[in-house]
């Protein structure tokens, strides 16, 4: 497996799973849109952010397990390792908060 030396993005050979995901987020969010437009039940939109919520979540997760694996795993310097985790850590607790 490549390291983040090599330039390329912890997600890279994710990318298509990633980029359709997000394509389908996209539909969501236009299906909202179209759902206000057309002043719809407030719960049923409510229903839907929460489906776009959880699907985005899930894009953050994939990311998240991508760049653990791609970018901690194969490092051996025990400082750079530290920084990593810190990183990996501040990603985590930014995606519990929200």
């Amino acid at each position: 497996m490549k390291g983040q030396g090599d330039g390329l993005p912890g997600y890279i050979t994710e990318k298509q799973a990633v980029l359709k995901r997000l394509r389908r987020i996209e539909g969501q969010i236009r299906g909202l849109e179209r759902l206000v437009d057309e002043e719809q039940y407030c719960i049923d939109i409510l229903t839907q952010v929460s489906a776009a919520t959880k699907a985005l979540e899930g894009v953050a997760l994939l990311l998240l397990d991508q760049h653990l694996e791609h970018c901690l795993t194969p490092t051996t310097d025990p400082a750079e390792a530290e920084q990593k985790l810190n990183e990996a850590s501040a990603a985590i607790r930014r995606l519990v908060r929200s």
